[in-house]
């Protein structure tokens, strides 16, 4: 229970009163000038602490012990039978002949004050592949540069609007449903050239890990729906499938989620923001924190996990960068090589 404002004591110092009084022979006046207490209020703590010990100096409750006018068993049971007809507490509170108040506090105690709690929630439809390879998800996710520090840390809102159209980043990610391993990549945008390197680069990773990948699912962007992306997976022998449009935004926010708009959370990093400065550290950070895994499936439980043990895949893509591998387009090396050397002159 919370002390109130005005407490001279908490139960501690209470406690630590009487033991001087019961335990070192100190005087109650004395006990109660060091606390602060008047000597009947001394008195008052005193003959509780000998009559329950410790317990007994913890503030009680303001509740009344019995309440005169508090609705009988019977009636609340009345009141829940009705509810469970689906019947409405203003309808409840007319057949009844009780104030809707009254009814609303009795259903609210119950836990049955909205009727969706009188239905079960529905189970989560879930699944998972039974081998690795099996089905692939591939998403992208569209990370703004960071361009020096802003505003909100060095308080200096001097020539922000001169840092427009520092330009995006995307983070690609390919994830196995199976096994969970991981390949993601930092690359300049989200165009089809890019998915399709993205695609061949991911591919031939798994491959080298002993993963052959049968088919890909992707939601409906533009280069997932490009006629180069459709004869790439032709050309790999893979089945393409693609997330239906009615769930693209339920599934845009659960990626909001699992990628927080704060630079470091949705990039699964710890280091300080003073350190990212700059949007190459941000991809050296995810270097470093992406490991190479070791790839065995044996951990893997032979039983089936249950439907509602199984987290959706994107829930796991914050899980899956402590086990997975960055990789870059080699063309933006130059690039990269630039900005640092930018970076370093504006550290030091």
């Amino acid at each position: 229970m919370n002390v109130h404002k005005n407490a001279r004591l908490t139960p501690q110092g209470r406690l630590l009163m009487n033991r001087r009084i019961s335990e070192q022979g100190w005087t109650v006046a004395a006990a109660a000038e060091a606390g602060g207490l008047s000597v009947r209020r001394a008195y008052h703590w005193l003959a509780r602490y000998r009559a329950g010990g410790e317990r007994m100096l913890h503030d009680r409750s303001s509740a009344p012990a019995r309440c005169r006018d508090r609705v009988a068993a019977e009636r609340v049971g009345e009141i829940e039978r009705l509810r469970r007809q689906r019947m409405t507490g203003p309808a409840i509170a007319r057949t009844l002949g009780m104030p809707r108040s009254t009814v609303g506090a009795v259903l609210r105690r119950l836990g049955l004050g909205r009727l969706k709690a009188l239905d079960a929630p529905p189970p989560a439809i879930r699944y998972e592949r039974a081998r690795p390879g099996e089905l692939i998800h591939i998403d992208t996710k569209k990370l703004g540069r960071i361009d020096g520090i802003g505003h909100r840390i060095t308080g200096d809102r001097t020539g922000q609007s001169n840092k427009r159209g520092t330009g995006w980043e995307a983070l690609h990610v390919c994830i196995d449903d199976a096994s969970r391993l991981a390949y993601s990549e930092i690359l300049p945008d989200e165009k089809t050239a890019s998915a399709l390197g993205f695609l061949d680069r991911a591919l031939s990773w798994l491959k080298r890990h002993g993963v052959t990948v049968e088919r890909v699912m992707t939601d409906n962007g533009s280069a997932y729906r490009s006629h180069a992306f459709r004869q790439a997976c032709a050309y790999a022998s893979l089945r393409h499938l693609r997330t239906r449009p009615a769930a693209l935004h339920a599934a845009h926010q659960r990626q909001g989620r699992t990628v927080h708009p704060d630079q470091l959370a949705r990039m699964g990093l710890c280091a300080a923001l003073s350190y990212l400065r700059r949007t190459h550290r941000r991809a050296r950070a995810l270097d470093h924190r992406l490991q190479h895994p070791t790839i065995t499936f044996s951990h893997r439980p032979s039983a089936p996990v249950p439907k509602a043990e199984q987290p959706s895949w994107k829930r796991q893509l914050a899980r899956s960068f402590s086990t997975s591998f960055a990789a870059h387009d080699p063309s933006t090396e130059f690039r990269r090589r630039r900005r640092h050397r930018d970076a370093v002159a504006f550290m030091s």
